[in-house]
């Protein structure tokens, strides 16, 4: 059986490593930006990415699936940091909230994201694109006031977000501007069709581009007093050589902290929402799957929980499946499990052998990444697509977007859960149970499930039974009529003759007519 899928990954190298190649160059920037916006070590990123790559992807269901650092759990990593106060204390957050995923998988929790309605999950997704961009904002002008810039929504110094935009455009850097402009020409360039058509440069990703193109600026300009880029807006990695050096830089968890609740809730933070965007990147790349094979959700549980146990033992930062360097695996050709370990090799060879060259790149290159990946998950077309499928869905969604933005992401989630909660009981409320009339006769129907929350309605519908009619109760449609309704029918039976009304029961449970 093994021969036979060493084999198998054998057979598809031809593709696999091509595959392998435009992942890895699509993901170390995307490392190393997620990495700038969570407020952590830029090292902590290829960390997450190295074993997403090299470990994940070997426990993984899917054949086409690539983990690493997500774009959605940027707030949430900068706001634990922040909370806890060091780096240290929230790499056990991440180590339990990879225990709690894996449990999860056990559990056989898989099945967690049907119970989570689309309008608030593309809601966290495009609050989320919304704070990306305004924070990579300081970034992308080379804001000399406070070139680190503020992730949390409400920065420690109680400034907020938008004073610190505006801050930013009154404080900027000539240099990173320039690079930023170019960058996202060169971004929205590779993504027209123009481009796409291209057999060559379709296979070069964009990203990479703008980050080539934002070194070389850099070089160029070294000497040169008003476009030159200072130090702190650029990439600083410490200086790594080979294996040992790569294993000094490793962090471990303070397990001092394990009596901290902080933590814990942080752990659950981070496991519930990385285990459903994983979820929902699984779904979506076996969709995109030319072969259309299908990923156990339970064993994707248990690989990110592995892979998050592992990441925070070394210092990394949380992981999901991601659907952009998944998409770009599938675009690129690949076939096999072999591509995303390719790229997860690739990152830590890079780390290794090339991080003095890392850091000639410019943050504004990085934050233009992670800037159009914001506006890709909160685009306006989203928010109008929202608007048009009615109330009962943009409701929760601009609710939960708002509530993000004002709050945080998990209380916000909550806020369109229950939103979206209120929805769903309205209409039922009012499908339970029709009322027809024709002429002095009617229909009351029971349908699915009737519970006592259907009782005004009930008694509503009930009341406008004409005096000297005939009503029929219908009740084969229901599945289940819940005690308070039956008592109610059976109470407007016993007087219906008072009325002179004529009651006919159609399989409405025991109830029974009085002569």
């Amino acid at each position: 059986m093994i021969h036979k899928h060493v084999d198998y990954y054998f057979h598809h190298l031809g593709d696999d490593i091509p595959a392998g190649v435009v992942v890895f160059l699509v993901a170390l920037p995307l490392c190393l930006g997620i990495a700038m916006a969570s407020g952590a070590p830029l090292f902590a990123g290829v960390i997450s990415g190295v074993v997403g790559g090299i470990i994940v992807a070997w426990l993984s269901g899917s054949q086409l699936s690539v983990s690493g650092p997500a774009a959605g759990l940027t707030v949430i990593v900068f706001s634990a940091i922040q909370k806890l106060g060091n780096f240290e204390s929230f790499l056990l957050a991440v180590v339990i909230a990879g225990g709690i995923q894996l449990a999860l998988g056990f559990f056989r929790a898989g099945i967690i994201g049907a119970y989570f309605p689309s309008a608030v999950i593309k809601a966290m997704l495009a609050a989320i694109g919304l704070i990306l961009i305004m924070k990579q904002i300081p970034h992308v002008v080379g804001f000399d006031a406070d070139f680190e810039g503020d992730e949390a929504y409400m920065p420690a110094d109680a400034e907020s977000t938008f004073s610190e935009i505006f801050k930013s455009l009154g404080a900027f850097s000539v240099g990173p501007v320039v690079v930023s402009v170019v960058a996202i020409i060169i971004l929205l360039a590779w993504e027209s069709s123009l481009f796409k058509r291209n057999r060559i440069l379709s296979l070069i990703p964009g990203p990479l581009v703008a980050v080539l193109w934002g070194v070389a600026f850099n070089l160029f300009t070294l000497d040169n007093p008003v476009l030159a880029i200072h130090q702190e807006h650029l990439v600083s990695l410490p200086p790594i050589q080979g294996i040992s050096g790569f294993a000094q830089q490793l962090r471990l968890p303070d397990f001092s902290q394990l009596a901290n609740p902080e933590i814990y809730f942080i752990a659950i933070t981070i496991a519930i929402v990385a285990s459903l965007e994983s979820l929902l990147s699984l779904e979506a790349t076996d969709k995109l799957d030319p072969l259309r094979r299908v990923a156990s959700t339970n064993q994707e549980l248990k690989a990110q929980g592995i892979g998050n146990l592992i990441s925070g033992m070394m210092g990394g930062l949380p992981m999901t499946a991601v659907i952009v360097r998944s998409a770009a695996n599938v675009n690129a050709g690949g076939k096999t499990k072999f591509s995303c370990f390719f790229h997860g090799l690739l990152l830590l060879l890079s780390v290794m052998f090339l991080s003095e060259y890392l850091n000639y790149i410019p943050l504004a290159s990085l934050g233009c990444i992670l800037l159009l990946t914001g506006y890709k998950l909160a685009k306006p077309k989203l928010f109008m697509d929202m608007y048009a499928k009615g109330m009962n869905q943009f409701a929760p969604f601009i609710i939960t977007v708002i509530a993000i933005l004002l709050i945080d992401l998990l209380k916000g989630m909550a806020f369109g859960m229950v939103c979206g909660l209120f929805f769903v009981i309205k209409a039922n409320f009012h499908s339970a149970i029709s009322l027809t009339q024709d002429g002095n006769h009617y229909l009351l129907r029971l349908q699915k499930d009737v519970s006592f929350l259907n009782k005004a309605l009930l008694r509503t519908y009930l009341g406008r039974v004409a005096d000297n009619s005939y009503l029929i109760i219908d009740g084969s449609k229901a599945q289940f009529i819940d005690q308070d309704i039956m008592e109610t029918i059976q109470d407007f039976v016993n007087a219906a003759k008072d009325d002179n009304i004529t009651v006919e029961l159609k399989k409405v449970g025991g109830l029974t007519l009085q002569p």
